[in-house]
């Protein structure tokens, strides 16, 4: 038996409210922002993904416009923090709407690090950024699709794998859920993709076999 839900009669709310607890779990994109004074702003968004591999494209939602959202319109250019477990009440303190005279990273007792790539600085105890120029905003009902080419990738060295590679135990990331949850990394299951060659040979097998054979062990 389930619930069934009008999302489109439902208040707005509602609708958020529904989709951020199914949409689990969603990654953080912490983003850091220069107005167009040079005043940093920091702020985490959860609606985040990849958007292209070749060329390299990050997307993340502004809910509304937003200081992140305004400040990337004026100069191009932004920077998303990884967001790990042992930053996660400072990621949540920058999440507060200070006043515009007041820096995030000052409040939460972040240290600013210049950027190599672009003028907004990243967060120096993150473990990992992706330094980003505006590619396209997209509005969409409420809120805008942000967009943004990475330009530098910027991985601290104690966080990869003897293959050189990110490992996520690692890097041991923070993600949202539903109301005021959030998740850890958990488990890391490994499992290879399928391939064609390999559903063939199975459609194969199961030719072979006789109808109502039951095989052979």
């Amino acid at each position: 038996m389930r619930t069934e839900f009008d999302a489109e009669t439902l208040p707005a709310r509602s609708v958020y409210k529904l989709l951020t607890a199914l949409v689990i779990p969603r990654p953080i994109a912490w983003v850091s922002t220069v107005d167009a004074n040079g005043l940093p702003n920091l702020a985490p968004h959860s609606f985040f993904t990849v958007a292209s591999s070749d060329p390299g494209i990050v997307q993340f939602t502004s809910v509304l416009r937003k200081d992140t959202l305004r400040n990337i319109e004026a100069t191009g250019e932004f920077v998303v923090n990884f967001a790990p477990r042992s930053l996660m009440n400072q990621i949540n303190t920058t999440s507060m709407p200070l006043p515009e005279n007041v820096s995030e990273f000052e409040v939460a007792g972040l240290r600013l690090e210049p950027s190599h790539t672009v003028a907004p600085p990243r967060v120096a105890e993150s473990p990992a950024a992706l330094e980003c120029t505006l590619h396209q905003v997209i509005e969409v009902g409420n809120s805008f699709l942000v967009l943004g080419l990475v330009k530098h990738v910027s991985i601290n060295a104690s966080m990869l794998d003897g293959a050189g590679h990110p490992d996520p135990a690692l890097l041991d990331p923070v993600s949202r859920m539903g109301s005021n949850q959030w998740g850890t990394l958990g488990e890391v299951l490994h499992v290879d993709r399928p391939t064609l060659d390999q559903w063939r040979e199975s459609q194969a097998g199961e030719q072979v076999a006789e109808p109502g054979s039951e095989g052979t062990a």
